[in-house]
């Protein structure tokens, strides 16, 4: 009988350290499901240092860069510069406003790109300099001249259109340029199919200059992205952790993803 217990005992060891094995996550790539394949693009530094990573996720993402509903493949870019006057330089960006099915509208408004919020959104040509006069020393655009950030909250979460429909989309790629990341893990982007989380990407350094990082998913649908800029909100006499405040103050400009197709 004690013969029969040990046994059954050593038995229950070696399911529970199965078990454990099986269940451990490898964070050495910063996402928390190792099965998932993936592709990081990834660099930091000045404009010239990002730029052979930015056109290596467009060349994953696909080409052509579509500007008109209808594509099946390709890609899609976001770089704010378009937006008119009236959404600029004030807290009063839409959420829709390049997600749009309107039909009086024109095909740039139409890039199925919903933004998630429950306060503002801002797109700015002046550095936010209209916020406090110390953030023109701190963020740049990266394609001239407006900047974008989410008022109220350091998180912003983006879902996906069929261009010019209301019909949910995923994509299999997405990408952002940041300006002014200073501290190191607080920056980052998680994607998502429906709930499940197919990892989170810390965004690297470079203090007063820009950040890419851009991840596609070859085996999977992206239906959500939620990118954390920093840790903290712009606001009149709030500074930069690098102008000697106690938060990293972080903004987006370039959004880039493969063509959003129907999800089935």
């Amino acid at each position: 009988m004690k013969q029969a217990f040990q046994k059954l005992t050593a038995m229950a060891a070696l399911v529970v350290a199965f078990l454990s094995c099986s269940k451990n996550k490898d964070f050495n790539d910063g996402i928390s499901e190792p099965t998932i394949n993936k592709v990081v693009f990834s660099a930091a530094g000045d404009s010239s240092a990002i730029v052979a990573k930015l056109n290596e996720f467009r060349l994953f993402a696909g080409d052509p860069l579509n500007t008109a509903p209808g594509a099946t493949t390709g890609r899609r870019e976001v770089n704010w510069d378009g937006v008119p006057a009236n959404f600029t330089n004030n807290n009063n960006f839409p959420l829709d406003f390049f997600g749009s099915s309107d039909a009086n509208l024109g095909n740039g408004r139409k890039r199925g790109l919903i933004l998630n919020g429950n306060t503002t959104f801002r797109v700015d040509s002046t550095d936010f300099s209209e916020i406090d006069a110390s953030y023109p020393a701190q963020f740049e655009a990266f394609s001239k001249k407006k900047l974008f950030t989410y008022i109220g909250n350091n998180v912003t979460q983006v879902t996906f259109k069929v261009p010019d429909t209301q019909t949910d989309a995923f994509v299999k790629g997405f990408a952002v340029i940041f300006s002014d990341v200073d501290v190191a893990n607080l920056s980052t982007i998680e994607y998502f199919d429906g709930n499940k989380s197919l990892g989170v990407f810390k965004i690297a350094q470079a203090s007063q200059g820009f950040s890419f990082l851009g991840v596609g998913f070859p085996d999977e649908k992206v239906t959500r992205v939620k990118i954390t800029s920093g840790n903290g909100l712009l606001a009149t006499g709030v500074k930069d952790v690098s102008d000697g405040g106690i938060k990293d103050l972080v903004v987006m400009d370039d959004f880039l993803y493969s063509e959003p197709l129907p999800l089935q």
